[in-house]
């Protein structure tokens, strides 16, 4: 698993490939099995493989989403506010299972932070919120981009891990 999480890194050039749909179907059961506070699973995804949906979400951000554009998929990780009062955690975990086990099939994936960021038109959330018609009780978190990598990217070693950030038994001042 450490050497898993050390060679996965943010990918956001895409090969032109299809993802398979056994891939796909694993990735969202990943997501499904992320653990929530009290089991209350107040995630739920989107799926988009809609080249015209793809390149609309690419537009959901001022900076940082129009790689999404050349992405062959998207998961849309999206929570119901009411249900949890914790469903930003809950659905940030279910993100980080999905690009764990994307990297695990040989995937690439990045994170588009979407909550609390801004598109041309105003908030992100509501471009994305909009796009999909979703009610008001429910709340985007992040899309991730999903894809065959067309890029390499060091793995980090064990010398780029910040150990500095550690503590034992207290917090200690450097």
């Amino acid at each position: 698993m450490i050497e898993l999480l050390k060679s996965r890194r943010s990918i956001r050039k895409y090969q032109d490939k299809e993802i398979e749909m056994e891939k796909v179907d694993t990735l969202l059961k990943s997501a499904l099995l992320a653990p929530s506070s009290r089991s209350k699973r107040p995630w739920e995804f989107i799926a988009v493989t809609d080249k015209e949906l793809l390149k609309k979400l690419s537009q959901s951000k001022r900076h940082g989403s129009q790689f999404l554009e050349e992405a062959p998929l998207c998961i849309v990780v999206i929570a119901d506010t009411e249900r949890s009062d914790v469903w930003i955690e809950d659905a940030s975990i279910a993100a980080s299972i999905i690009h764990i086990t994307a990297h695990s099939m040989g995937l690439g994936s990045c994170w588009i932070q979407t909550r609390q960021r801004f598109s041309e038109e105003g908030m992100s959330e509501d471009y994305v919120k909009n796009l999909f018609n979703l009610p008001d009780t429910y709340a985007v978190e992040c899309i991730i981009a999903v894809g065959y990598p067309a890029e390499d990217k060091k793995a980090y070693e064990d010398n780029d891990l910040l150990y500095d950030k550690v503590h034992f038994n207290g917090f200690t001042n450097r």
